[in-house]
């Protein structure tokens, strides 16, 4: 079932984002929306409808009892971002503060520039979309990565079976981009600059949410945690 209109209100309601707790109004609630989107410091913010869909799934998860209250960091990827930008952003939703904005590489068979095909499926190497809550850290090949738990069924739900992770790429750094003219590609995982892959890692670990976003039309209509009626 799609994330409800009542849901939001309940929500927007917890957070005291209203003056008053009498029925307050879809408007209302849009207005809430965005006083907390105006709240974020940072010198660049992911757009705001981007934004209300990753809060809002943020939240849903939170009630669901599937992300711990105590953590309060949202990351956000969007891929209608070309890779030689920056297109990722993670967010201290308490301190209201966008702590990283930085690039991201895509899964090699997901597009050049552009990501525009994604998938589930073990093997295809490309990206996919939805909710992860983050995991576990381990050193891999790529240094210190991060085991990512896709939570939406048929998107991303074999995310830890495809290895799917965050961790740092040579070819997600800006050095390589000036020499290219592009980011480089990884095998499926959301990969970030090496060296900041580091604090980034070590801030979002260990049940933080991360959300990937492209207007797929399946994604759109299926997605269970993508608001229908706002």
């Amino acid at each position: 079932m799609k994330l409800q209109f009542s849901i939001l209100i309940v929500t927007l309601l917890m957070l005291g984002s209203f003056a008053t707790a009498s029925n307050p109004s879809k408007l209302e609630a849009e207005v809430a929306l965005s006083s907390i989107y105006g709240q974020l410091v940072g010198a660049s913010k992911p757009e705001f409808s981007l934004f209300e869909k990753a809060y809002l799934g943020y939240i849903d998860l939170k009630l669901s009892g599937l992300l711990p209250f105590s953590k309060n960091i949202l990351s956000i990827i969007d891929f209608r971002i070309p890779s030689q930008k920056k297109r990722m952003w993670v967010i201290d939703l308490k301190l209201k503060t966008i702590l990283h904005h930085t690039y991201v590489a895509h899964g090699e068979n997901s597009g050049g520039k552009y990501a525009i095909d994604f998938s589930n499926t073990v093997g295809s190497h490309q990206s996919s979309l939805g909710f992860y809550i983050t995991q576990e850290t381990y050193i891999g090949k790529n240094g210190l990565s991060l085991r990512l738990q896709g939570l939406e069924h048929g998107f991303n739900s074999n995310a830890r079976e495809r290895y799917v992770v965050l961790h740092g790429a040579d070819y997600a750094t800006e050095e390589y981009l000036k020499k290219n003219g592009e980011l480089g590609n990884s095998e499926g995982c959301p990969a970030i600059p090496m060296g900041l892959h580091i604090p980034i890692i070590e801030l979002t670990k260990e049940g933080t949410c991360l959300f990937m976003y492209f207007p797929d039309a399946k994604y759109l209509e299926n997605s269970s945690l993508i608001l229908d009626d706002f």
